[in-house]
C-alpha cells in the first residue's frame, strides 16, 4: 500500500481536528447543539460519497437519494428484525446499498451524459414511486418505518432481556443521543473522507479522473473503463448508504421523502458550491447548505428586532423587513444567491476561492528580491 505524503497527512490530521472540534468553534455560530451537528457529519457523507461519482470520474447521477433512502431503511428493518446495535445495522445498509447500486450501475452505465444522468433520476423516482405505494408492507407508505415495542429483534431477544420503554438505537448497549451520536457519526465522516483520499490518490483513483478527462480516448488506448465507473457508482451508492443508515440511527424513523428528487439535487449543489473534484470541498458544501436550512431558515422578524434593535427608530423596520425576506421561508433565496455568486464568480467552488486566497497571500509573501537571490545589476550604458 502507497504511504500518504506529507501533504495528504497534514490534510487528513487538519480535517479530524476540525471535525472533532465542531462543538467548540461552531459555538459562535449557534450551530453547536447535537442534532445540527450530526447533520453536518451525515450529508457530509453524502457529499463525500457523491464526489467520488460526479467529482473524481465526471458522470452526474440525479438519483443518489434513492441510495440514501435504501440505506435508511435497511438500517431500521435490522433494528426491527436483528438487534438495535447500530454496528450491524451500518453492515447491513452498507450491503444493500451496494447491492442496489450494483443493479442501477450496471443498467444506467450504458449510456453516459445527460442520458445517464436522466436514467439515473427515472430510476430514483420510480424508488420513490415504490417505497411510498407499491412496497407499502416493506415501507410501510407515507407514515414511515418506525421501531415498535413488538419488533422482534431475534438477536436482542436471545442474548438480553428486554429493556423496557421505546426502542432506540444503541452501540454496545451505550445510548447515542446528544454528542455521542454526534461522535459516532463524526467518527464515521473521518473514516470516509481517509477511504476517500486513498482513493483520489490510487491508482484506481488516477483511473477515474483520467474517465472523467477523456473516456473515448482511454477507450481508444485500449482501456477498459466500464468496470471502473460502475466500481465508481457503487462506492458512491454505499456511502450513501451508510449516510442514509446513520440518519436512521440518529432519527430510527426511514420515510419515502429521503428518496425525493430534491434530495438528489441537494447534494449536487452540496458538491458543486464547495468545489467537485476536491476532497474537503463537498462537505464544506454540505456544511453550509445545513447551516442555512437549520439556522437561516429559524429567524423570524421579533429575532431581527432585537438585531437592528440599535438602530433609529423607524430605520430598524425598514431593515427587517428587507432581511426578513432573505431569512425564515426565505432562506432559500439565500443560498440561492450564494450558490449563483459561487458559480459566476468561483466555478470551482469555494474550494478554489481558497486557492486563490492561497495564492495571493503567498505572492505578496514572497517578495521581489527574496533571500538568495541578488536583485538585478543595471547595465552600464554604451
Amino acid at each position: 500500500m502507497q504511504l500518504m505524503s506529507r501533504n495528504d497527512l497534514l490534510l487528513f490530521l487538519g480535517f479530524t481536528i476540525a471535525v472533532l472540534a465542531m462543538p467548540i468553534w461552531l459555538q459562535p455560530f449557534g450551530a453547536a447543539y447535537p442534532d445540527l451537528l450530526q447533520r453536518f457529519m451525515i450529508y457530509g457523507i453524502f457529499a463525500v460519497g457523491f464526489n467520488i461519482l460526479f467529482g473524481l470520474t465526471g458522470y452526474l447521477s440525479f438519483g443518489h437519494a434513492a441510495f440514501f433512502g435504501v440505506g435508511s431503511y435497511a438500517a431500521v428493518w435490522s433494528f426491527k428484525l436483528f438487534s438495535l446495535d447500530a454496528i450491524p445495522a451500518m453492515i447491513f445498509a452498507i450491503a444493500i446499498s451496494g447491492l442496489f447500486a450494483l443493479i442501477i450501475g450496471y443498467v444506467s452505465l450504458r449510456r453516459s451524459g445527460i442520458y445517464f444522468s436522466i436514467l439515473t433520476l427515472a430510476f430514483a423516482q420510480m424508488s420513490y414511486n415504490m417505497a411510498y405505494s407499491v412496497l407499502t408492507p416493506i415501507t410501510n407508505g407515507e407514515t414511515g418505518l418506525q421501531l415498535t415495542l413488538n419488533d422482534p429483534r431475534y438477536l436482542d431477544r436471545a442474548m438480553f432481556e428486554a429493556v423496557p420503554g421505546q426502542p432506540v438505537p444503541t452501540l454496545l448497549g451505550q445510548s447515542l443521543s446528544g454528542f455521542a451520536g454526534f461522535y459516532f457519526c463524526a467518527g464515521f465522516l473521518i473514516l470516509a473522507f481517509f477511504i476517500a483520499q486513498r482513493i483520489a490518490g490510487s491508482p484506481f483513483g488516477m483511473m477515474l479522473k483520467g474517465i472523467k478527462s477523456n473516456q473515448t480516448r482511454m477507450n481508444y488506448t485500449g482501456f477498459n473503463t466500464k468496470p471502473y465507473t460502475l466500481a465508481a457508482f457503487v462506492i458512491s451508492g454505499m456511502y450513501a448508504g451508510l449516510a442514509g443508515a446513520l440518519l436512521a440511527v440518529t432519527d430510527p424513523l426511514a420515510g419515502a421523502e429521503r428518496m425525493q428528487w430534491t434530495a438528489s439535487g441537494e447534494v449536487v449543489l452540496m458538491t458543486i458550491l464547495g468545489g467537485a473534484g476536491t476532497l474537503v470541498g463537498p462537505v464544506i458544501g454540505a456544511w453550509l447548505i445545513k447551516y442555512f436550512e437549520n439556522i437561516f431558515s429559524a429567524i423570524n422578524e421579533s429575532i431581527l428586532h432585537r438585531f437592528y434593535d440599535f438602530l433609529p427608530d423607524g430605520f430598524d423596520n425598514v431593515m427587517v423587513t428587507i432581511s426578513s425576506k432573505f431569512v425564515g421561508e426565505g432562506w432559500f433565496l439565500t443560498l440561492g444567491l450564494v450558490f449563483v455568486l459561487i458559480v459566476v464568480f468561483l466555478p470551482g467552488g469555494i474550494m478554489e476561492g481558497v486557492r486563490r486566497l492561497w495564492h495571493l497571500f503567498d505572492r505578496s509573501r514572497k517578495s521581489p528580491t527574496s533571500p538568495g537571490k541578488s536583485s538585478p545589476q543595471p547595465q552600464p550604458a554604451e
